[in-house]
């Protein structure tokens, strides 16, 4: 359900890369729009109503792919008829308990189901979680992250001027902080306490083509700090509207080594994350050096698409082999839920210290 960017640029791709997938209906607010997502990708069904998508026989998996408002009640829709549902994060707007609700009723329906967290599926970040796993940088002492990017500036499009209000849930915390933070906790395990301060340092935000201002609550800085469940500490800082964005810079120190991953854009990347390393079994004495990521994490049919849309396939390709085999490789509900309750977490706790 959704024929935009996201699904031409990265959904479409990513499933017709993967023979235990075929596309066949799509579903966008004019049925122009699915006709002509459908004519370009070869898709035999194109529907105005994403309800008669989910009743096509043909479907087994509902992608719900429409901005965050409206998803409820179609993944509703979708769980109550039976078929298994893929739900883009955030699953909801309204954070913890309407994800709790569509989680429980997915398990009381006995559906399958996804979450598009699909960033932990990339190479390196997979490689990082199994390297820190084994033991490379011996027991960690902390995780930093930091994410710095250029999305959500002051001035925007009419298209996207429905973002400008923060209970849409659209901004730098929601969006990029549960992608980004599921990366980093997967890898050195949950956060046990924290503290945080969100900010809206952005007032005032413009649309583009009429100059029109519009009063902004949305957070586009967040800091965090705090302590891990496993051991060691974090701390995480997310900017939006950066004039020279930082993007992607994490660091995981340890008594025995250090990680590294970064990247130079945190949307429609090319490339995958670069990982640097050292250790005592490196070799190089304390320099950090570039750690290639083991052809086993790369097991695509199709490497051609960016990495981007090859983190999706990886995503989809788990929920294959899930279905498949019982087992849960892929971003569930259940991980939505524990990146809303974070969110959560981050926001009560900016607002005590403020207090």
């Amino acid at each position: 359900m959704g024929a935009g960017g996201w699904a031409s640029y990265g959904h479409i791709p990513a499933l017709r890369t993967l023979p235990e997938f075929e596309v066949v209906s799509v579903s966008a607010r004019r049925q122009e729009s699915a006709q002509q997502a459908a004519e370009k990708f070869g898709i035999p069904h194109a529907y105005e109503d994403a309800h008669d998508l989910i009743k096509d026989p043909d479907v087994d998996l509902v992608a719900v792919l429409t901005p965050t408002s409206q998803r409820v009640p179609l993944v509703k829709a979708a769980i109550e008829a039976g078929k298994d549902v893929y739900s883009e994060w955030p699953l909801t707007t309204r954070t913890s308990a309407a994800s709790e609700e569509l989680l429980a009723l997915t398990e009381a329906k006995g559906v399958r189901h996804v979450a598009g967290l699909q960033r932990r599926q990339g190479p390196a970040a997979r490689y990082v979680r199994d390297l820190v796993a084994q033991g490379y940088v011996g027991d960690v002492r902390a995780a930093r992250i930091s994410v710095g990017l250029d999305a959500f500036p002051p001035v925007m499009p009419e298209r996207i001027a429905w973002t400008f209000d923060v209970d849409a849930f659209t901004h730098v915390l929601s969006i990029y902080g549960g992608h980004f933070l599921d990366v980093l906790f997967q890898i050195v395990g949950p956060p046990k306490d924290l503290t945080a301060i969100v900010e809206t340092q952005l007032p005032e935000l413009t649309v583009l083509e009429t100059g029109k201002t519009v009063p902004s609550a949305k957070p586009d800085e967040v800091m965090a700090v705090g302590t891990l469940e496993n051991g060691g500490l974090f701390s995480v800082q997310l900017e939006g509207a950066q004039k020279f964005p930082t993007v992607l810079q994490s660091n995981i120190t340890g008594t025995e080594g250090v990680l590294r991953l970064t990247n130079d854009r945190a949307f429609e990347n090319t490339e995958d994350n670069t990982l640097h390393g050292v250790n005592g079994d490196s070799g190089n004495g304390s320099a950090l050096a570039v750690l290639p990521v083991p052809e086993e994490y790369r097991s695509l049919p199709d490497a051609s698409l960016d990495e981007s849309v090859q983190d999706l396939a990886h995503l989809y390709a788990a929920f294959a082999r899930d279905k498949a085999n019982g087992t849960t490789e892929a971003t569930t509900f259940a991980d939505a839920v524990r990146q809303h309750h974070l969110i959560d977490r981050i926001q009560r706790s900016s607002k005590e210290f403020s207090a």
